[in-house]
């Protein structure tokens, strides 16, 4: 990593934790300080979130019926990133894994004793696949292998780095066993390609246009599967975890289904900025006009789907209201 990248990803580092710590415990009042001037958390340019969610945006502000409302779209370090800044009121709606929304709002993890708890679900937008790739020339055969390997896990305060810990965790590597290169996929694809890394994870759709980009640059590209104990481990009671099967017909140079595991990319929105009538709005018109995004991770946007890997997070009122008039939810709720 060169020093400016360095000093780069060391600036977000701190400026997360910041954050999370001016989050205190965000009691989630809904004191009315509503607006609809509404700005997105998405991810790195790089990643899925960034391209996806600007597109949301879109849709939102232009078909929503909401007086005046703007959606806009912001770059940033994604998951833990866009909850802090729920939780300190500098952002409005919010792309998060659903893992990570959940220990915010239980203040655990990255959030440890500082809950964020000023939000509501709006819903699932798409399954979130982890991809761990390396290149055949490498000789690395197994996420075993990567113990004392150059591994881009993600940016600091991005889910995708969270959930690299934890998978190079239960294969028994831990921090310190290999040289953690803090990026996002997009630049971590340049080092593979240039063998200045040895592997890299990435949270993506499936199929990722990111990873064919690199296959067609190198002819060389090995997906590192998530298998035997280790997904076990992962997938688990209470995960935030499933376990996923990348098709093989997902790209025409891939010979077999890729065994790995995924999370949720979901939509939060903050109580304390976004009314019920807004939140209503936003939450009808993102799974009824799904057929107006272009991405194609657009075409799990829906309402059959909306409630997945929700893990008991607490719903929008507006989202909750919309989601009791479409009868998706259980009678108790």
């Amino acid at each position: 990593m060169t020093r400016s990248r360095t000093i780069t990803s060391l600036l977000a580092l701190v400026s997360v934790c910041a954050l999370i710590a001016a989050c205190g415990s965000s009691s989630g009042s809904g004191k009315g300080d509503y607006t609809t001037k509404l700005q997105m958390g998405t991810g790195s340019v790089g990643g899925t979130y960034y391209p996806l969610g600007g597109e949301i945006a879109t849709m939102l502000t232009k078909n929503a019926d909401v007086k005046d409302l703007n959606v806009s779209a912001v770059e940033t370090g994604a998951s833990v990133e866009n909850m802090a800044k729920i939780g300190a009121g500098k952002l409005q709606l919010a792309m998060t894994i659903n893992g990570t929304a959940r220990e915010a709002y239980d203040g655990a993890g990255e959030f440890d004793g500082k809950t964020v708890e000023n939000f509501g679900f709006i819903g699932q937008i798409y399954p979130e696949v982890l991809h761990v790739v390396t290149l055949e020339s490498s000789g690395i055969e197994s996420i075993s292998d990567l113990k004392g390997k150059k591994v881009a896990i993600g940016p600091p305060g991005s889910g995708t780095s969270i959930i690299a810990q934890k998978t190079l965790a239960a294969y028994g590597i831990e921090k310190g066993d290999y040289d953690a290169q803090q990026e996002n996929f997009g630049d971590a694809s340049d080092k593979l390609q240039n063998k200045n890394i040895d592997a890299s994870f990435g949270v993506l759709g499936a199929p990722a246009a990111d990873i064919d980009e690199l296959q067609a640059s190198t002819k060389d590209v090995r997906y590192l599967e998530i298998d035997g104990d280790a997904l076990k481990k992962l997938t688990g009671d209470d995960s935030e975890y499933n376990s996923f099967k990348i098709p093989q017909d997902s790209y025409d140079w891939l010979d077999h289904d890729v065994q790995t595991i995924a999370a949720s990319a979901v939509l939060v929105a903050s109580t304390d900025q976004v009314s019920k009538e807004t939140a209503y709005e936003i939450t009808k018109t993102l799974f009824e006009n799904n057929d107006k995004i272009s991405h194609q991770q657009a075409e799990y946007t829906t309402k059959d789907r909306a409630l997945t890997g929700r893990l008991g997070l607490p719903l929008h009122p507006g989202a909750k209201q919309y989601f009791e008039e479409e009868g998706l939810l259980d009678n108790d709720e």
